[in-house]
């Protein structure tokens, strides 16, 4: 039998402190650097509730983590912050164990950690952060981590027949026990109204998981709580860790809107696998797509109304096969991958522009492209050869994502309009950010979204809405496009408003080759009911 200093020995050889706690909360036993990681003597903690040895926003935490202790089980190591009664903030790095025989007795070993930044539940974006963090430290000390989403069937509906203050104290609860089963206590995110994900340690399986949950919630008087999980492992050998954070993240984006799929509870463990990794899939054609350019550009003209319908330029649209282009360019858009199919489409564009002098083209760029910080540096880079080509380039820029750096954005826009290109701003009037965007963007054109054309025709609020949305920008110093133009009914009221330049199937569908415009006398193209000839 191991004498009991050598016992200590081996349980210092990782910690800088040990101590137990006995059921009733207290501390009955201290041996170590007591003072040096709570700032109080060993021999003053022995005697203390825990509670007064743990800064309160981690007890929900903690007494989660105790819960689920049984006879023989170990559980983190979480990080908590201690109690500093007005000192400076310390933390420690717990792990508890409950031996055997030793009447209900929680040993636990602390060793000094880094002060806490947060204390609860995270959102999706530092969740994100902290995931990518993670996967970092994972590939340099080989720990093996997984990815859980969680479903709590039922919470919302136990949170609606309880008072205010008892809905407090199940979410503090709640809180704390998703905390403690995620890697060191801090891992866990809010996902919406009854979904949640956490970064932990791989040895669990999902089901041992959801069955782990079932017993806190039912300590937590939360019977009616049904927890579902998923888990996967993040294997970062496969592919880089970048890869796996947009996969991540694209997989998030599913769970938030469409909950747990709908499979048998055996199969849960495939659930995650199989999201991650057809992302990944999905990632990898499109990175071939990108280099190979297996993509077709589509040119639709745009007349100048102001010049008697004569073709002023035309927009650059992009076509992978025969399908739609808005899930391609949705997923590159929701895996950051837009930049580089952003640029490849502006590279080809360019090199139309270089073998055709009498051309001009807008080329479409994401929001999320053009506040890239690589994405001015890859433009100088492009054969944009003379000035007059410049001046014959525009940019587009769409809103299919939000711009969150309106400063930054404009930076970069106003060096393309320094060099000689035009700055447009798509669909105009689409969303509450395009009077936002209008503010505090210097443009030169903005193209005004089709729903406030298709019906313009016919008068009423749309053609009101067109006429100040006009004069306004008028005023600014800036251009009109009216897209989807599609019959001399509405052209003659978007003409009558002062709009600059149309775009629609009147002037002809898009093809391969630039065309000139349909003219007058000629019969336009008839649009399918309900398409959009469009970037996304």
């Amino acid at each position: 039998m191991l004498a009991p200093q050598r016992l200590l020995g081996f349980a210092f050889a990782s910690a800088d402190l040990l101590i137990e706690i006995s059921p009733a909360g207290v501390i009955t036993f201290a041996i170590g650097a007591a003072e040096a990681i709570s700032g109080t003597r060993d021999t003053q903690v022995i005697g203390q509730a825990w509670r007064d040895f743990i800064d309160e926003r981690d007890w929900p935490l903690l007494q989660a983590l105790f819960d689920g202790l049984g006879p023989g089980r170990r559980a983190g190591p979480v990080v908590v912050s201690l109690a500093n009664h007005g000192g400076p903030d310390r933390a420690a790095s717990l792990s508890a164990f409950c031996l055997p025989d030793n009447e209900g007795l929680v040993s636990c070993a602390l060793s000094r950690a880094a002060p806490k930044t947060s204390h609860g539940l995270q959102d999706k974006a530092a969740f994100e952060v902290t995931t990518a963090n993670l996967i970092e430290a994972a590939q340099q000390s080989g720990l093996e981590l997984e990815l859980a989403l969680v479903e709590m069937e039922g919470l919302s509906s136990l949170r609606q027949d309880m008072d205010e203050r008892a809905a407090q104290a199940l979410e503090e609860r709640l809180t704390g026990i998703l905390l403690a089963q995620s890697h060191g206590g801090g891992a866990a995110a809010r996902l919406g109204e009854d979904r949640y994900a956490l970064i932990r340690q791989q040895g669990e399986t999902a089901d041992s998981l959801t069955k782990r949950l079932l017993t806190l919630l039912a300590r937590a008087e939360a019977h009616d709580v049904k927890p579902v999980a998923a888990t996967k492992a993040l294997n970062t050998h496969d592919a880089a860790p970048g890869q796996v954070i947009r996969a991540i993240r694209f997989s998030l984006d599913s769970f938030i809107r469409d909950g747990m799929p709908g499979v048998p509870p055996g199969d849960l463990d495939d659930v995650v696998a199989q999201s991650v990794q057809k992302t990944l899939t999905r990632m990898g054609d499109l990175q071939k797509v990108v280099r190979a350019g297996d993509f077709r550009l589509i040119y639709q003209p745009v007349v100048d109304l102001k010049a008697g319908g004569a073709l002023h330029h035309h927009e650059v649209l992009v076509r992978f096969g025969d399908d739609s282009p808005f899930p391609m360019i949705r997923l590159a858009e929701e895996l950051d991958m837009i930049q580089g199919l952003d640029l490849a489409i502006l590279e080809r564009a360019i090199r139309e522009l270089n073998a055709n002098p009498g051309l001009k083209l807008a080329v479409n760029i994401s929001g999320r492209t053009i506040v890239n910080p690589d994405f001015m540096g890859s433009v100088r880079q492009m054969p944009v050869r003379h000035q007059a080509i410049r001046k014959r380039l525009m940019f587009e820029l769409t809103e299919s994502a939000a711009i969150d750096d309106l400063g930054l954005a404009d930076r970069h826009l106003q060096m393309l309009r320094t060099s000689g290109c035009q700055v447009c701003l798509d669909d105009f009037g689409s969303g509450a950010a395009s009077l936002g965007y209008l503010q505090h963007l210097t443009l030169d054109i903005v193209k005004i979204d089709g729903r406030f054309i298709r019906e313009i025709e016919h008068g009423g609020r749309q053609s009101t809405f067109l006429r100040h949305l006009v004069r306004m920008c008028a005023e600014l110093g800036v251009k009109t496009i009216a897209e989807m133009v599609e019959s001399a009914a509405a052209e003659e009221v978007v003409r009558a408003a002062g709009v600059d330049y149309a775009q629609g199937w009147l002037y002809g569908a898009g093809s391969e080759t630039p065309q000139q415009p349909v003219g007058q006398g000629s019969v336009a193209p008839r649009r399918r009911a309900g398409a959009r000839e469009t970037w996304s």
